[in-house]
């Protein structure tokens, strides 16, 4: 048995630091192992980087600080402990004198003071610290024994360390157990029974055999998916933007991305530079734009009246910190307001990197529902395929119709004169647009009621109808105040005073995602404001919609549901007239920003400007359309108002602004026919009156532009990454506060990392390409350290969100620069790293854990065994449904909602309806679960998954009652014991058979002949308890959506559902052995 006697010197020494002993002598001391950490907790704070809280001038965290003179007194004196001025103050009891001051609230302990006397009596050899050293491979350490242990180069390093520690590592895990560990680490998902079998069966060497089983996980898209999940930790992905609204959005497109690159083995550099600036390479592909989705992953603010400059620095800082973390792994935020405290990290330098992502040209406040600009159409493979098939058929129709061209005009030239007499009494008088309309004013002569026609929007087909009947009765409209009925500019229209108006009630309800189009001529005696077309509170500035023309005369499209700060307010340059006829007409497409808008003057497209472009809230009001009021009521006379509920094409407009019918442009004399009624004769025939011939070719590529359009509409979207065309301004911000702005910065690194190159742009992609150079020294290290975090649990740096001072030292230094190196000189291949680690012999060890062993090292720092730590969240969930046959194998796409408790999103200010997904959806892996920022999925959060508020790279685990709640009474875990049950029982015949199958589908072995005796006692008693109490069996097998056999006895089901119940339970169950 060993002793502490039987260690080794280095051994004494690093179980003495660790349980706090003093003894140092004859000890080599590391100033960054053991002083550093001393000096950055006790002394930086006061005199470290941040120059404004540095006191006395002095700084103790560079070595010109540590060694220079004050007064001709010594800071530090190598190897002179009576001229070393730090000493004298350390070990002083004088309170004025000190170090640190007895009211600063730190203190050194007995073991650190001896620690920095020793340090300085062995000369105080100090170094940089040493993540910011550039990683070099090093020489592999000589082995004093089990020289033919190692299997690859981490076992050499490991077995080094075990060595000096006079520990053993431990032996191999058996097959079972190293199929079952790699299977999980690699894709998230246990080994099938055949697959445990196979491996069980190769004849090969352990290590050949176990090989294959490697490759084949690293080529699976199971892979792919295990590898995106943390990614999306890091990356903060979620479905929603947080804050107190909370609405959805869309941004899986970016997900499918992450997975595609870890399923193709996308290089880590390209990874990294494709996401941070993929925008910014030359000719950027559609995925390359898509993958800058990364850093438009953070939380988005919609809440009414937040200060929308506030909330834009916001998203920058955010930006900043979550790309330092995850290539740098250094606490950057802490330089926002101040210089950092305890790394070399200036306060100019945090806001020299702020500039490289201040750029962007979004708005602070975030829109509510949906994806906030910048961004894209993101098709996946199959819809980009699909939308180029339907171009091409769109364009070959087009094309078609222009060969056409010549003997369409000559056919309606001859039309014209003479040719439309043969079929004029088939001209409906009343020919018009009447493809989705809702509305259409069509007011009686002087004396008579007004009426409407209401139309809806007709189905996909291939020869629309011209007009759709109505569905339901037209809504009648009423009069208010005193309304005039005139013969107006199309034969019916009103005069209004002022103060009277025509409503319309329960027609066009539309809101901010609805495209829709509205119009109507009017006569204005004088130029005065007024609402010529409206559905909205009937106050000035009210929410809803209207087309308003103000006193200036110019027109107005106004959507609004707060006039000040939550409205798309456009209006034109140019004012109309007045005391003549004019159509005015504004289009909406519905996505939400001024550039949707178009307003057409006469037909014509007319300038306009954005008064105010910031629309975060439906429109959609329930008061009825209204007709002269809104705003203000209007004065003069307004004909044939009209909305519909699309869109409506500029030559359609044409054909509306000319009033008179087609029969009457055909009668008038030549000479006297005007461009606009021309155009309106053009398209009646081209649409109607034309050979079949012609009309079939017109229809056939209007109907295919159609689909086309439609499909581009239906289309996912992704926020991105894009650069405004002049660059903003970055200035430092006094204290971090967004309306502090203080000295104009440039974008920069940070000193004490390598410089940019004197050729890198200075933008993101310099920033990206920086991050991946072989001369910085931390990326490598940080990213080998975190797949290390996955296979192990904890990464070979504890903290793996700070490799600065305050962070952990490295337990084996060597190893992870030669990890670090081995990653870059491999062209950044994730594979190849993940492959050796699971290669070593390090990984293969068992993880059984000796008494002696739980005493020296109960965190396995040391590595002498194999990891064994509770499985993570996602896998979990994703094992049952897998071991239950219920798991949906389905690569990409969106988001689904799986189970969750009734009611969870009522308080949520938005978007409160959970609506479960049905069929297959309902058992798809965790990674593709619906993630709502302010409510994240229970079973989830429950099992210590990320928040997704914020980038995280450090995984927590707990222990907690409701764990074991969780997984026996969720519905989903309650199905999926179900389904096992039913899966066994249809697969052996024997109790013991159908118990062996169950532990082969969770834990990858059969039952222990203990286990086989205590369940099936329990099953006896089971089928009893069931048998006399058919009802509660029958409730106990009714949760969840999935098919349960008809066959298969009921009492004897729900028996063996408690049985699985009780296996997928196990600690082993949600273990990595």
């Amino acid at each position: 048995m060993l002793t502490r006697t039987t260690l080794s010197l280095p051994a004494v020494f690093f179980f003495a630091t660790q349980l706090g002993f003093a003894q140092v002598d004859n000890v080599t001391l590391d100033f960054s192992r053991d002083i550093r950490p001393i000096l950055s907790d006790t002394c930086f704070k006061c005199h470290g980087p941040d120059a404004e809280q540095r006191e006395a001038e002095l700084r103790l965290d560079t070595r010109d600080g540590l060694f220079r003179k004050v007064e001709g007194v010594s800071v530090i004196s190598p190897g002179d402990l009576k001229n070393s001025e730090l000493v004298r103050r350390i070990t002083s009891t004088d309170p004025d004198e000190q170090m640190p001051p007895p009211d600063s609230g730190r203190s050194l302990t007995a073991k650190q003071r001896d620690l920095i006397r020793e340090w300085v009596k062995q000369g105080a050899d100090w170094k940089q610290h040493w993540a910011f050293v550039a990683p070099k491979r090093p020489a592999l350490p000589k082995l004093t024994s089990r020289e033919n242990w190692p299997r690859n180069t981490i076992d050499t390093f490991i077995l080094s360390r075990l060595e000096q520690e006079d520990l053993q590592p431990s032996p191999d895990a058996d097959r079972r157990t190293l199929i079952r560990r790699v299977t999980l680490d690699l894709t998230g998902l246990p080994p099938t029974p055949e697959e445990v079998a196979e491996f069980l069966a190769d004849e090969s060497p352990t290590q050949e055999a176990f090989e294959k089983v490697v490759d084949r996980l690293l080529e699976s898209p199971r892979y792919a998916e295990r590898m995106a999940v943390r990614w999306l930790d890091a990356a903060r992905y979620a479905d929603t933007s947080g804050y107190q609204s909370d609405g959805p959005r869309q941004m899986w497109r970016w997900r499918d991305w992450v997975l595609e690159s870890f399923l193709n083995n996308k290089p880590f550099d390209e990874f990294t530079i494709e996401q941070l600036a993929g925008d910014m390479l030359p000719d950027a592909t559609l995925d390359q734009r898509i993958a800058t989705a990364f850093n438009r992953n953070h939380r988005g603010n919609a809440e009414g009246g937040i200060v929308p400059e506030e909330f834009q620095v916001e998203y920058v800082v955010d930006r900043v910190d979550t790309t330092f973390t995850i290539w740098q792994g250094l606490t950057m935020g802490c330089a926002r307001c101040h210089s950092h405290k305890y790394d070399p990290i200036s306060q100019k330098e945090y806001y020299q990197i702020f500039a490289s992502f201040n750029n962007i040209p979004e708005n602070g406040r975030a829109l509510k529902e949906g994806n906030s600009p910048p961004w894209i159409l993101a098709p996946t493979r199959g819809q980009e395929d699909e939308l180029q098939k339907l171009t091409l058929v769109a364009q070959t129709a087009q094309q078609a119709v222009k060969k056409l061209d010549r003997a369409i005009q000559l056919q309606f030239e001859t039309w014209m004169k003479t040719g439309w007499r043969a079929s004029a009494d088939s001209i409906p008088g009343d020919w018009d647009i009447n493809d989705g309309l809702l509305l259409r004013a069509d007011l009686q002569s002087a004396g008579q009621p007004v009426t409407t026609a209401v139309y809806t929007a007709p189905k996909e087909k291939p020869e629309p109808k011209e007009k759709t009947e109505p569905k339901v009765k037209p809504p009648t409209p009423q009069t208010n105040g005193k309304v005039q009925f005139v013969e107006a500019r199309s034969g019916n229209g009103v005069q209004l005073d002022g103060e009277g108006f025509v409503e319309v009630p329960q027609v066009a309800s539309l809101g901010y995602f609805d495209a829709f189009s509205l119009g109507a001529h009017v006569f204005l005696p004088k130029l005065q404001a007024g609402t010529v077309l409206s559905k909205m509170e009937l106050v000035d500035r009210g929410a809803g919609y209207n087309l308003h023309i103000t006193d200036s005369g110019k027109v107005q499209l106004n959507l609004v549901k707060r006039w000040l700060d939550d409205s798309l307010r456009v209006e034109t340059v140019d004012a109309i007239p007045a005391g003549k006829w004019v159509h005015i007409f504004a289009t909406y497409d519905g996505t939400r920003v001024s550039d949707s808008i178009r307003i057409y003057i006469d037909g014509k497209p007319a300038p306009h400007k954005a008064n105010l472009d910031g629309i975060n809230q439906s429109f959609a009001s329930d008061d009825p359309v209204r007709i002269g009021a809104g705003n203000s009521n209007f004065r003069g006379q307004i004909d044939d108002a009209r909305i519909y509920d699309r869109v409506v094409e500029a030559s359609e407009i044409q054909v509306i602004a000319e009033p008179r019918p087609v029969k009457e442009l055909l009668e008038t004399p030549d000479g006297e026919l005007s461009d606009a009624g021309a155009g309106k004769l053009k398209y009646y025939f081209n649409h109607h009156a034309a050979p079949p011939t012609l009309l079939a070719a017109i229809r056939a590529a209007e109907l295919a532009t159609k689909h086309v359009n439609e499909f581009r509409d239906a289309l996912p979207t992704v926020m991105v990454m894009e650069e405004l065309p002049e660059p903003r301004a970055t200035h430092i911000l006094n204290r971090g506060q967004y309306d502090h702005p203080g000295e104009r910065v440039h974008m920069g690194v940070p000193a004490a990392l390598p410089p940019l190159p004197d050729d890198a742009p200075k933008n993101r992609l310099g920033l990206a390409r920086w991050l991946v150079s072989k001369d910085n020294p931390l990326t490598a290290r940080v990213t080998v350290n975190r797949f290390w975090r996955d296979l192990f649990g904890t990464g070979l740096v504890k903290t793996t969100e700070d490799f600065g001072s305050q962070g952990e030292r490295p337990s084996h230094p060597e190893l992870l620069d030669w990890l670090a190196v081995e990653f870059v000189e491999s062209g950044w291949d994730i594979r190849h790293i993940l492959k050796t680690i699971v290669m070593s012999r390090t990984y293969q060890q068992s993880s059984k854990m000796p008494p002696l062993m739980l005493a020296r090292d109960p965190a396995n720092r040391l590595l002498a065994r194999g990891a064994r730590f509770r499985l993570p969240a996602e896998t979990i969930r994703d094992q049952a449904l897998f071991a239950s046959g219920l798991l949906t194998e389905k690569f990409g796409g969106p988001s689904v909602k799986p189970y969750q408790p009734e009611g969870l999103w009522k308080e949520i200010a938005s978007d409160t309806e959970y609506a479960t997904s049905a069929g297959p959806d309902l058992y798809r892996r965790s990674l593709y679960t619906y993630w709502k920022r302010t409510v994240a999925p229970p079973m989830m959060a429950n099992f210590d998954a990320s928040g997704r508020e914020m980038c995280e790279v450090r995984l927590s685990t707990t222990n907690t009652p409701l764990q074991a709640l969780n997984l026996m009474n969720d519905v989903t875990f309650v199905e999926a014991s179900r389904r096992l049950a039913q899966r066994v029982i249809l697969a052996g015949k024997s109790p013991e058979a159908r118990l062996n199958r169950a532990f082969l589908l969770t834990v990858s072995r059969p039952a222990s002949e203990s286990e086989r005796k205590l369940l099936l006692s329990s099953l006896t008693l089971y089928v009893d308890f069931f048998g006399r109490h058919p009802d509660k069996a029958a409730s106990y097998l009714k949760y969840g959506e999935s098919d349960r056999s008809a066959k298969l006895n009921v009492a004897e089901l729900a028996a063996w559902t408690t049985i699985c119940n009780t296996i997928l339970n196990l600690d082993e169950t949600v273990t990595k052995e």
